[in-house]
Parts: C-alpha cells; sequence; structure tokens
C-alpha cells in the first residue's frame, strides 16, 4: 500500500481518518458551519456572502471528489455509512451548482425584501440558516451508502423546507407548507414500508443483506418476487412523490410558489433531482430482481399521468410562478420517462436533464422573484412591457423559458433528443410520440404566457376608455412605462385658476398623458428630468441577474459540449445501467 495513491488507499474506509474520507464529509459539514455561523452572529452586512461561501465549498468539494471517482472508483468512509460512486458525485455537482446560484442571489433579495417592510433581520437569519441545514441534508441523501440513510436525510428535507415554504406566515403560505407536509409526509411513509419490505426481503437471501446500495444490488436476483415488487412499486410512487411526479404531486405548485425565491430555485432545482436519484437507486434493484419491464410499466404510467397534467394546467394558467412549478412537473415526467427506457443513451440524457434542468430552473425563479419584487404581483395578465421597464430581468427570464422548453443550443435541447432516439429504438413509440405531443403543447403554453409579460403593452396603457375615465387621478407617461397616482389639489377659491402640481419623471419619459378629469380639479403637469439615483442604480446588472446569467450560459455551453464532465456522466450512467 505505501506504493499506491492516498486516493486509493484503504484510509478511505478508515472510520475517522485520512483525507479522502473527510473530503467526502465537506459538502455536509461546510454548510452546517454555515448555519452555525448564521446562528450565531444572524444576518448583518458581515455575513451576508456566507451562504454563497459555504455554497462555493459544496461545489468545490463536489468536484474534487468527482475527480477522486473518476480516476479511482467507488469509495466508502466513515463505518460505512457514506459511499460516493459517479452517480453521487454527478449530484454533488448539481447540488453545489444549483446551491451556488442561488446563494448568490440572496443578498440581494433579501435587501429588497427588508426595505419593502417584508421581512426582518430575524426573518433573515431564520431562511439562511435553514437553507444551509437543507443543503446538508441533500448532500447527505445522495452521499448516503444505503436506503436507510437515504430515506432519514429525505424526510429531514421536508421538515426543514416546510418551515421555509411558510417563511411569509401568510394564510397562502401556511396553507402550502401544510399542504406540503402532508402529501409529502405520505409519499415518505410509503417509501419507509417499502423500505421495511425490501430489507424483509434482503434478510430471507442466502446471504442476508443489508440496506446498502452494493448488498442490495448483489443480492437481487435472489430477492422475493412478490414482496420486492411491492416494495419497488411503494419506493417509487413514495419517492416519486417527493419529485413533484402525478399522481401526489398537489404540493408542488404551492409550494414553489409560496417559498421565497431563492428557496423555490433550491426545491425546484436540485430538491425533487434529488428525490428523483432515489428512484433511480430503486430501479436498479428492481431491475436487477424482476427485470426491466417492471419498473418500465410504473414509470412510463407515471411520467405520462405527469406530462398530461402539466400541459393541461398550464394552457390557462393566470400565476407565473406556478407556471414554473407546473414546468417542473413537465420535467420530472421526462425524466422518468426516461428512467423507463433505461438504455445508456437514455440514461445519459437523463442525467443531462437533471443538470441542465437545475441551472435553468433555479434561474427562472430567482427571475420570477424578482418579477414579483418588481411588479408586485404574480398574476400574468398584470405583468406587461417587462423588457422595457427590466431589459436585463425580461432577457434572463426569456432565455431562461427557452432552455427549459428545449430551444437549442441549451443542454434541455441534447437531453430531450436523447431519450426521444433512444425511446423509439427501444420500441417505446406510441409513448414518446404522447409524450412529444404533450412536450409541444406545454412549450407552446409558456412560449404564449412568457411573451405576453416581456412584450406586451403595458396594463395602464391597455386598459377599456371606460377604465381609464375612472381612475381620475391617473397620469400614464407616453412610453407606456409607468402609472403615478395625482392627488387632487385644492384650488385657492372658486374664481382663482386651478393650481399646478409639478414632479419630474425619469429621462425616458417625455411628454405625460392625463386620463380625463373633471374642469373642476386642479390641472397636472409632468416634467421630463434628467435621470435619478434610483435609475442609475437600476441599471447596473444586480446579484441576481449574474447568478441567472451565468446558470444560463453553463446550460448553453453544456448543451454543446460536456468537456469534464463527459467521464463523470459515462460512468454514471453504467452505475444505473450495469455496464461497463
Amino acid at each position: 500500500m505505501t506504493n499506491s495513491p492516498l486516493w486509493e488507499s484503504k484510509l478511505w474506509e478508515s472510520p475517522l481518518w485520512g483525507w479522502p474520507a473527510w473530503l467526502m464529509l465537506l459538502p455536509v459539514l461546510v454548510p452546517l458551519l454555515g448555519a452555525l455561523v448564521f446562528g450565531v452572529l444572524g444576518w448583518r452586512p458581515s455575513t451576508r456572502w456566507v451562504g454563497a461561501v459555504s455554497a462555493a465549498c459544496v461545489l468545490g468539494a463536489a468536484i474534487a471528489i468527482a475527480a477522486g471517482v473518476t480516476a479511482s472508483g467507488p469509495q466508502v468512509a466513515f463505518f460505512s455509512l457514506l459511499r460516493v460512486d459517479a452517480l453521487s458525485a454527478f449530484l454533488l455537482i448539481v447540488i453545489g451548482a444549483v446551491a451556488l446560484i442561488s446563494a448568490v442571489a440572496t443578498p440581494r433579495y433579501l435587501a429588497v425584501e427588508v426595505e419593502a417592510g417584508r421581512a426582518d433581520e430575524r426573518d433573515c437569519r431564520h431562511m439562511v440558516l435553514l437553507v444551509q441545514v437543507f443543503l446538508a441534508l441533500m448532500a447527505l441523501a445522495v452521499l448516503a451508502a444505503g436506503l436507510g440513510v437515504l430515506w432519514v436525510a429525505m424526510e429531514a428535507t421536508t421538515i426543514v423546507t416546510a418551515f421555509l415554504v411558510g417563511q411569509r406566515r401568510g394564510r397562502a403560505a401556511v396553507e402550502a407548507a401544510w399542504k406540503y407536509v402532508v402529501i409529502c409526509s405520505t409519499g415518505i411513509a410509503l417509501a419507509l414500508l417499502g423500505t421495511f419490505l425490501l430489507n424483509f426481503a434482503a434478510q430471507h437471501t442466502p446471504l442476508p443483506a443489508g440496506l446498502d446500495w452494493v448488498d442490495l444490488v448483489a443480492a437481487a436476483p435472489n430477492l422475493d418476487p412478490g414482496v420486492t415488487r411491492i416494495a419497488a412499486a411503494l419506493l417509487i410512487v413514495g419517492f416519486g412523490t417527493k419529485a413533484g411526479l402525478a399522481p401526489l404531486h398537489a404540493w408542488l405548485p404551492d409550494a414553489h410558489s409560496q417559498a421565497p425565491a431563492p428557496v423555490s430555485a433550491l426545491m425546484s432545482g436540485v430538491l425533487i433531482s434529488v428525490a428523483f436519484y432515489a428512484v433511480l437507486r430503486v430501479k436498479v434493484i428492481a431491475d436487477a430482481a424482476l427485470g426491466p419491464e417492471f419498473a418500465r410499466a410504473l414509470l412510463v404510467v407515471l411520467a405520462l399521468a405527469s406530462l398530461m397534467l402539466a400541459a393541461s394546467l398550464l394552457l390557462a394558467q393566470r400565476d407565473y410562478k406556478r407556471m414554473l412549478a407546473y414546468s417542473s412537473i413537465e420535467n420530472m415526467g421526462l425524466l422518468a420517462l426516461g428512467a423507463a427506457i433505461g438504455s445508456p443513451l437514455a440514461i445519459a440524457a437523463v442525467l443531462l436533464h437533471i443538470l441542465g434542468h437545475g441551472l435553468a430552473k433555479s434561474s427562472l425563479f430567482l427571475g420570477a422573484g424578482r418579477i414579483l419584487q418588481v411588479t408586485g404581483t404574480s398574476r400574468i395578465d398584470r405583468v406587461r412591457g417587462l423588457a422595457a421597464r427590466e431589459p436585463l430581468l425580461a432577457g434572463c427570464f426569456g432565455f431562461g423559458v427557452l432552455a427549459i422548453i428545449a430551444f437549442p443550443p441549451f443542454a434541455l435541447f441534447a437531453s430531450e433528443l436523447g431519450m426521444a432516439r433512444a425511446g423509439f429504438d427501444a420500441g417505446l413509440g406510441w409513448q414518446m410520440t404522447a409524450a412529444l405531443l404533450l412536450v409541444l403543447v406545454i412549450a407552446a403554453s409558456l412560449v404564449n404566457h412568457t411573451s405576453r409579460m416581456l412584450l406586451g403593452a403595458p396594463v395602464a396603457a391597455v386598459a377599456a376608455p371606460s377604465e381609464a375615465a375612472a381612475s381620475k387621478d391617473t397620469v400614464v407617461d407616453a412610453a407606456g412605462l409607468e402609472a403615478v397616482d395625482l392627488a387632487p389639489v385644492p384650488a385657492a377659491g372658486p374664481f382663482s385658476s386651478p393650481p399646478v402640481a409639478v414632479r419630474t419623471l425619469p429621462a425616458r419619459s417625455s411628454v405625460a398623458v392625463a386620463s380625463p378629469i373633471p374642469a373642476v380639479l386642479p390641472i397636472a403637469i409632468e416634467v421630463a428630468a434628467g435621470p435619478t439615483v434610483a435609475d442609475a442604480r437600476r441599471s447596473r446588472p444586480s446579484a441576481e441577474i449574474y447568478a441567472m446569467g451565468g446558470a444560463l450560459l453553463t446550460c448553453a455551453v453544456l448543451g454543446l459540449t460536456l468537456g469534464p464532465l463527459g467521464p463523470l456522466l459515462a460512468q454514471a450512467t453504467a452505475v444505473i445501467t450495469r455496464t461497463p
């Protein structure tokens, strides 16, 4: 052993010693340390970037672990409670990347919320602390060496994120949090029952096995088919609930629309993907014990049900945050369909889709949160002309929608094309045809809703004449970019000239048009002025714009080339397909 590299040494299997083992634990320990910092020091200017540093450390550790696994294969540490292979390392990179995107945008998001009076220092500390715990639990879930630790980590994420969903403590937020807890706990309970049954089947094999992934796969040919069939169905449906698959999907639109934007980015960008990671692990065992037909049939049903649900509810969707949530259900349906196909091409496309969806959807939810702060509404029909008001934000949001509907060159185009090719090659012609038709309906709905938000005329400018007349104290600038309310100024006397109210408009407005008002009311004159300090601040790209732009650029690059991720993706695919 003295001549072998440290990475390949048995120190990996040591319970407490060896830097590779501690490296494996860093994605869990660093966020917990960040939570401790926030718990002690709170949310203040000196700690505002602790979350971003924590996420960057998680991503760096994930990349280092991936490099070691690619070179030396799977490794086990800490009394065999933790195990990392190519699939785990790939999901760790997804977790770190999405967490970094969310963390970079968090300080600006919270600053606006505090300034608007919707949050205070206590709320900010509560949110960032729980986000760090949430991040640690997701890392633990993918590092778990067995089904038992994975189940515990997934249940813990439900508890932590329930408090994050109800952060605003309004009626809708509390209702969404309770619905999230009840439905996801139901799914996790089904998964727990499946875990018990699978453990029972594993204990009654010639060489009794526990819940370790490697042991379960090795013992799979000897598992009782009847018990394993029930266990696999419960596990897939149970973890599929946490992934947002129909029929137990109802928590997702409410939770993702009510949670703070950085939390929604994490939940939609990576939490549901971690839950689907559990589905993939169960599928490997089910295929080895029962053959691929059982899991394929179940996953196809869940996939098509999810796609039909998303397509039907997106057609007339009125809330853009819920629109993004239903898009997540669609993408989870596509992942289930790709997993059902099960070929190396399909599984590679599924893994690429997980990464691409995490990058694109996290940027979209951050954009949606900023749009809500700018406009004060989440209604699609009340957001118009965003490209004129906030061009950078509108551009990132528009490109994010193009990415999520699999427009080239984004990664989701390559992944969906790979799944379609693999599906037709596997003889699932009518299933793939139905799925593609539903995807087209969903894409058309997303483009229709988004184009109205970004390119339509502002609401005040498109109001009906009767509505404009009823709004007696409204002035709209000539560019149709904003409306301001004018309070009537009382006249000095019955025969005196009406006084003049003079205010300044931003430089982009040169003419003011007043709505019809009675002659007895004062006259309002709007005078164009130069750019204000607020306009200059608004014109500079904020942190969330950089985060969104970086995520979308990375997603586009991955659609063209995998680069260093290629070998890791190939090995992760082999873990699921059990091919050399």
